[in-house]
């Protein structure tokens, strides 16, 4: 099991898309222009502006998948808030509203990302206020720009997992296997927005007890994915149990295995890393939220480097 899984991880072209854009951050990081008001950028879901004293405004932008655009332009126009929208509530953050930038080849293509995108505005109770569209373009984009604000003590890094944290998993169970792709699952589509803000909330109240040192989404680069970039820009390493991580019972019913689960999107899902004593409150925080939380690794001294065990044996898998 460890040997096959570490071969799943190693050629997941997620995954080696993701380490592929670290030369590029690298270069932005070190040549762009800085400002004092910039508490942190690069590396993080959610880059953050000091204003107003005691508060960070947040930023973070998305791209979705050609190909998605391509074949489910209703879900592409909806994923572009949730995946934004996501992003903000990782660190803790609250959204506040959305800028959208569409190119597509015909007027019926934009009508239906345009339903979508308006869906997932009302879902999640975000005002679309500026944007960029191009009706007669060679080829389908969609992007989107989240803005969000957090009280400057509650901010939570993606880059600032310390070593000996509990890595904890965090996942709405009651979801489906979404219509775009075997490897998506949904949470959020077929709920109410005040269930879906209700459960992201517990992000924001975990962020108010400071009881997480850093987090991040899972996004398409699945489980292990979400992992290598926190501890990449953690400058750490990370070891996880693979016996503990607990698949969704829909998903058992439809014979999903470790395997296939830990490269799914996952939708309202987090990795968290914290301290060994705060794990406990923290994990019991989200279940009440209606969340299912559980500790599947710990945060290692070797940076960059992520490895997987089943209680006894230990492997490497990639050093990102």
């Amino acid at each position: 099991m460890l040997k096959n899984l570490a071969n799943t991880l190693r050629n997941n072209q997620n995954i080696l898309e993701k380490k592929a854009i670290n030369p590029i951050v690298q270069y932005i990081e070190k040549n762009s222009f800085k400002h004092e008001r910039v508490f942190s950028s690069i590396g993080e879901d959610a880059a953050s502006l000091s204003y107003n004293g005691d508060k960070y405004i947040l930023i973070t932008t998305d791209r979705i998948k050609t190909s998605f655009i391509e074949n489910f332009k209703h879900g592409a126009g909806y994923s572009s808030i949730l995946v934004s929208v996501d992003d903000i509530y990782a660190c803790g953050g609250t959204p506040l509203a959305a800028s959208i930038i569409i190119s597509v080849k015909d007027p019926e293509s934009c009508e239906e990302i345009l339903k979508g995108i308006c869906n997932g505005s009302h879902k999640f109770k975000v005002p679309i206020i500026r944007g960029h569209t191009n009706i007669h373009g060679k080829c389908y984009e969609l992007s989107s720009t989240m803005i969000g604000e957090i009280h400057k003590e509650d901010y939570i890094s993606a880059g600032n997992a310390q070593v000996g944290d509990n890595i904890i998993l965090v996942l709405d169970f009651d979801g489906k296997i979404g219509k775009a792709s075997k490897l998506y699952f949904d949470t959020t589509t077929f709920k109410s927005s005040k269930e879906v803000l209700q459960k992201r909330k517990a992000m924001n109240t975990v962020a108010k007890k400071n009881l997480v040192n850093s987090s991040k989404d899972v996004s398409n680069g699945g489980i292990f994915g979400t992992i290598l970039q926190m501890v990449k820009y953690s400058n750490v390493g990370a070891d996880v149990d693979i016996t503990k991580i607990k698949i969704p019972p829909v998903l058992l019913k439809e014979n999903y295995d470790l395997e296939t689960f830990v490269q799914m999107y996952l939708t309202t899902s987090f990795i968290l890393t914290a301290p060994a004593h705060k794990t406990k409150e923290l994990i019991q925080i989200f279940q009440e939220y209606g969340l299912n939380a559980n500790l599947i690794g710990k945060i290692i001294k070797d940076p960059n480097l992520l490895k997987i065990n089943n209680g006894t044996e230990s492997i490497e898998v990639i050093r990102f």
